[in-house]
């Protein structure tokens, strides 16, 4: 019988029924499966110098018996035996829980090798195994495998081993000669091999490398098959607008553009000249100036001869984007308009009249721009702001109001270059990474919460020059399970502090829209001049005169989701401040606050959180999103994940890649995903 990685993994002796039901349980159901589940970590026996080893890592170590065994019991059958060990110039002491018999087998100057954690603070080793005699360095690295129910690791080892030694010749290589030759990677038959049953540490290593690469390039090669796909298929618009023109506008403005905007601005124009439909990503920290790029790329699209929309996920962000465009635009004579739920009646209906007829240049508004009655006469270009707060569905409604428009999607929300290129690899990445000339730093103290009172006293001396406040609480009421502050109990508690004083507001999830539009109109008007508020606040609000922003439990709060709150305030002529309040118990908590402290910029801080927390918690478990990886990890492999970009990019613009048998593996990884429909791009 001809063997074929297809074959269902029963064939390998030793598998019958339940064992098969077990594995197919872990998505193991042919032999390929089987040699594509990797160990998700190897117990390493190969001997080590101690001087290298990390504190708490597992070790494996050679040594003379330098001291007779003392053996102590205690409790019922429990015991602990410990003797020291001479590890080269290292005079160790191991400790062994609950082997009373070990104690016969050890003999003052003979060799023993103990593999366990490494105490560095103690010169220490906790046993977990022991052997008489010199180390055996073969099979010294041991793969463990994730099993569950009658499948044992033992067993695990067994069924790969048999199925590497009767199929590994028969897996093709998808990665093409050129691209393992140019980068030194192990054939994709070696690297098999040194992923399950490692020889030497290197070896390892170098198999570990050749797949991370393989899973990005893989992943990357979709992202880009998806975009040219988009691309082409979609005429798009080729926007006929004059250079000079726009460059006048440009000139007109109340400020020079920063390099960052000009090389963003430059990006965005070659995408609208193009005749492929723009679908790019403008990310840029808060004030970095991306309202002035869109604004810029809204009057583009009218010297073309077509309609804009700006989509924003608050009314009130709305008001105050529409208020922005119409003080810049006054002069150059376009038509603003501004469509809100609040816009109702015979208001509405000559809106979207003027809107039909072409009279509206551009629209501003919240997701009332995609309901059906909503018709533009040649809608050119859709921006949305803050985008990851509208569904995909929501945004594809409002491109489908146009033929094609360009898309331009803006986020303040500073996602890590490395996040950017996975998550959004089907889109164009432009970002924003400086602030403008003259704007003052934001100044951010972590203080524990037994400073309340100078806290209060700071924030009474802020306002009484006329400034606002935020102070933000994790939770809406009182919980049982959690020791946080409550914004219920902050509101009462300031009301009595300030009484008479100052007016106090409240927001949180639980209002209604209306509610908190009132909330929010009220703090912009400086009628309500502290705003206690759950994290509802973080993003879609700009209230120049507020200068103090004041977290409880900041440690309970992410780095970039901190930076977003910090960014409510500093957006005035008025020197700010950020006040964490935080008694963190965990080394990560504290370094969080330590990073706050020091650190204003939002793309650095992103990178820090993604390494403190990982790429799923960074987006929500839930709609991250993120790709699933077998070996590369995305914060710590970032190079290779940037090559292998580069590397698809390329690849997918060949000609060659459509059509060389060398590239044959690769599509058909795009045809099995489903990106394609055949072996061509359609």
């Amino acid at each position: 019988m001809i063997q074929k990685l297809q074959d269902n993994v029963s064939v390998l002796k030793g598998i019958g029924e339940e064992t098969e039901k077990t594995l197919n349980e872990l998505g193991i159901y042919t032999v390929a499966d089987l040699l594509g589940y990797f160990p998700y970590r190897y117990d390493d026996y190969e001997l080590r110098n101690l001087e290298e080893v990390k504190h708490d890592e597992r070790v494996t170590v050679e040594g003379k018996v330098h001291s007779e065994p003392v053996l102590t019991y205690y409790g019922k059958k429990r015991s602990r035996l410990t003797f020291r060990l001479l590890v080269g110039r290292f005079l160790i002491t191991a400790i062994c829980f609950n082997r009373p018999y070990l104690k016969r087998s050890l003999v003052l100057g003979d060799t023993v090798s103990v593999t366990g954690k490494w105490d560095k603070n103690r010169q220490s080793i906790m046993v977990q195994e022991f052997k008489k005699g010199t180390h055996e360095q073969d099979g010294s690295i041991e793969p463990v495998y994730s099993v569950k129910e009658n499948v044992t690791v033992k067993m695990m080892r067994r069924f790969v081993k048999q199925a590497l030694s009767l199929y590994a010749d028969k897996a093709e290589d998808p990665l093409p000669k050129q691209l393992v030759s140019a980068y030194k990677l192990m054939s994709y038959q070696e690297a098999l091999k040194a992923i399950h049953l490692p020889e030497t540490r290197d070896s390892l290593k170098q198999a570990r490398r050749r797949f991370v690469y393989e899973e990005f390039l893989i992943f990357q090669l979709k992202m880009q098959a998806i975009r040219k796909k988009e691309r082409e298929r979609t005429s798009g618009i080729q926007h006929p607008f004059s250079k000079e023109a726009v460059f006048e506008f440009v000139n007109s403005l109340p400020f020079p553009l920063t390099k960052a905007q000009s090389r963003v601005l430059d990006e965005i124009m070659s995408d609208m000249a193009s005749p492929y439909r723009m679908n790019r990503l403008l990310q840029g920290d808060v004030g970095s100036g991306k309202t002035a790029v869109a604004a810029i790329a809204l009057y583009a699209a009218h010297l073309s001869g077509f309609q804009g929309a700006l989509m924003v996920p608050t009314e009130i962000l709305a008001e105050q984007h529409a208020d922005s465009l119409y003080q810049l635009f006054e002069k150059w004579g376009l038509n603003i308009a501004l469509l809100t739920s609040s816009v109702k009646g015979k208001r509405r209906r000559e809106l979207l009249e003027r809107l039909k007829e072409g009279e509206i240049d551009i629209l501003v508004g919240t997701h009332a721009l995609i309901q059906d009655e909503v018709e533009f006469q040649q809608l050119g270009l859709v921006i949305t702001d803050e985008q990851h707060r509208f569904g995909v569905e929501q945004r594809k409604k409002l491109r489908s109001k146009g033929q094609d428009p360009d898309v331009l999607f803006m986020t303040a929300t500073p996602i890590p270059r490395t996040l950017a290129i996975t998550v959004f690899g089907e889109m164009d990445v432009s970002v924003i990474d400086e602030l403008p000339a003259g704007r003052k730093q934001i100044e951010t103290y972590w203080v524990k919460h037994d400073m309340l009172e100078r806290i209060l006293a700071f924030v009474d001396k802020e306002l009484r020059k006329g400034r606002q406040a935020y102070i933000i609480c994790p939770l809406i009421e009182e919980s049982d399970k959690l020791d946080v502050q409550n914004a219920l109990d902050v509101h009462s508690m300031l009301t009595e502090a300030y009484r008479g004083k100052w007016s106090i507001g409240l927001m949180h999830g639980k209002l209604a829209s209306d509610e908190k539009d009132q909330v929010m109109r009220a703090f912009t008007a400086n009628e309500v001049q502290i705003l206690v508020s759950t994290t509802v606040v973080e993003v879609g609000v700009n209230v120049p005169n507020a200068t103090i922003m004041v977290i409880y439990d900041a440690d309970r709060f992410g780095l970039s989701q901190l930076h977003q709150l910090r960014g409510r305030v500093g957006r005035g002529e008025h020197q700010s401040f950020c006040i964490l309040m935080a008694d963190p118990k965990s080394e990560t908590g504290k370094e969080r606050m330590r990073i706050m402290s020091e650190t204003t910029d939002g793309f650095e801080l992103s990178e820090k959180d993604l390494e403190l927390r990982g790429p799923g918690d960074f987006f929500g478990k839930k709609q991250s999103g993120m790709p699933e990886f077998k070996v590369a990890d995305m914060v710590h492999d970032y190079r290779a994940l940037e090559t292998a970009r580069k590397d698809a990019a390329d690849l997918v613009q060949s000609d060659a890649f459509w059509t060389d048998p060398e590239y044959k593996e690769l599509r058909q990884t795009l045809i099995d995903s489903g990106v394609l429909g055949g072996d061509k791009l359609s």
